[in-house]
């Protein structure tokens, strides 16, 4: 059985979900969510926790049974507290600020680069070096988190860039002089 599947999911004061037709939902004070769960699975409610089972002990049942439970417990987690991602600029000159609907980055190149925010997620630019995007839906937000890195990754040579806060940038050395 799979470890993470089995491990029950909290459900937090003001979370209210509903399991129909294979579509989960969750709705709770920070908005709410709708996603198809893979067929085979079944959920249920036990002593105030999400019980995520399988229906037959097939191979694509039992691969499917640990994604829709971390599926699950992302839903409730996003609609209840929501999820954050920081990100960090390194550069001289580099620097981001928040314009109209979106943000414009200034990391090097001739133009600034204009992002513009998906519906549902919001953007927070408490210094010029520094990002920060929230949101409910934990794989938008990873998946637009990622495109904001990729426009200027950072280089392994100073390290100059767009990086996650807390990301280990491993370094190479430069050209050796004799």
């Amino acid at each position: 059985m799979s470890r993470i599947g089995k491990m029950p999911i909290e459900i937090p004061a003001g979370v209210e979900y509903r399991f129909e037709n294979s579509i989960f939902s969750a709705k709770g004070p920070k908005g709410s969510l709708e996603r198809p769960m893979p067929g085979g699975i079944k959920v249920r409610e036990e002593e105030g926790k999400i019980l995520v089972e399988r229906e037959s002990d097939s191979k694509e049942d039992r691969s499917f049974h640990g994604l829709a439970r971390s599926l699950i417990a992302n839903m409730i987690k996003g609609v209840s507290a929501g999820f954050e991602k920081q990100l960090e600029i390194v550069g001289v000159g580099y620097r981001a600020a928040v314009k109209g609907a979106g943000f414009e980055l200034m990391v090097g190149y001739s133009n600034p680069v204009m992002m513009d925010l998906p519906t549902g997620i919001e953007v927070e630019i408490p210094a010029p070096t520094k990002i920060i995007l929230r949101g409910i839906d934990n794989e938008l937000l990873g998946d637009f988190a990622a495109k904001v890195r990729a426009v200027r990754g950072p280089e392994p040579y100073k390290g100059k860039g767009i990086k996650y806060a807390g990301e280990k940038i491993r370094r190479k050395a430069g050209k050796a002089s004799k």
